[in-house]
């Protein structure tokens, strides 16, 4: 017979893991503000191998629109502008021989509408996620009434699975709702 308070544990457990990948998804998202997250995921090669930029740089945010980065061996600073054309993150990097700087333009209307669909996108992926947890979940708890689960429990264990759900989802609405003010703020 399944333990009801370990397996919503493990159900609640699933579904913040879907609002965490949200956050980290759309930390990506360049809404026109300078955030170090945007460089996260450029891999710089560094004597051989290909390591993340923040290995080979101190990156930082002097201001709200620029990225700076100081390379500790100033030999790389060409390796760091040739990883940051190639990325995705689709900004040309400027170089003065010392700090290479990432200015970051402000998104036009028409762009920010499309960074905002972009976001409700991935939201919509981290609530199907969530959807299917609570799906799989309930389905465990109808198996376990055959396995000598009493239904009165069952349907208590599927009420407090749908209010950890509804808590989720909120959870997502709210990081898209901060996360949508944060792109169309000029």
């Amino acid at each position: 017979m399944i333990d009801v308070k370990e397996t919503l544990s493990h159900a609640e457990e699933e579904m913040e893991m879907a609002c965490m990948f949200l956050s980290e998804q759309l930390s990506h998202i360049r809404a026109g503000r300078a955030n170090v997250a945007l460089v996260d995921g450029i891999r710089v090669e560094s004597y051989g191998s290909m390591v993340p930029l923040n290995q080979v740089a101190n990156v930082s945010t002097p201001d709200p629109r620029t990225i700076a980065i100081r390379p500790w061996d100033k030999k790389a600073i060409r390796d760091i502008e040739k990883a940051i054309i190639n990325s995705s993150l689709g900004i040309t990097p400027d170089n003065n021989g010392e700090v290479v700087r990432l200015c970051i333009p402000v998104p036009t209307e028409e762009r920010r509408r499309e960074l905002a669909k972009q976001c409700n996108s991935i939201g919509e992926k981290a609530k199907v996620s969530v959807r299917k947890a609570r799906a799989d979940y309930k389905d465990t708890f109808k198996k376990a009434v055959k396995d000598g689960l009493a239904e009165d429990e069952q349907k208590d264990a599927e009420e407090k699975l749908q209010k950890i759900h509804d808590k989720h989802i909120k959870k997502i609405d709210d990081i898209l709702a901060e996360k949508n003010q944060e792109i169309m703020t000029v």
